[in-house]
C-alpha cells in the first residue's frame, strides 16, 4: 500500500512539472521569435518530463 502512495506522489510531482514545462513552451511560442534559440533545451525538458510521468503512471497500473 505504502508504494502505491509513493507512485501517486510521484505522479502528482510529475505532473506539476510537466505541466509547468508546457506552459514554458506555450509561453515561448507566444513570444516567437524571440528566444527562439531556447526552443531544443525546453522542448527536451518538456519530453523528458512527459516521458518520466508516463512511466511512473505506468507502474501505478503494475502495482
Amino acid at each position: 500500500m505504502e508504494d502505491m502512495e509513493a507512485l501517486k506522489a510521484q505522479v502528482k510531482k510529475l505532473n506539476a512539472q510537466a505541466t509547468q514545462f508546457k506552459m514554458d513552451l506555450h509561453d515561448l511560442s507566444e513570444e516567437l521569435p524571440i528566444n527562439w534559440e531556447q526552443i531544443p533545451e525546453l522542448a527536451t525538458k518538456t519530453f523528458e518530463a512527459y516521458k518520466a510521468l508516463a512511466e511512473v503512471r505506468a507502474k501505478t497500473k503494475g502495482v
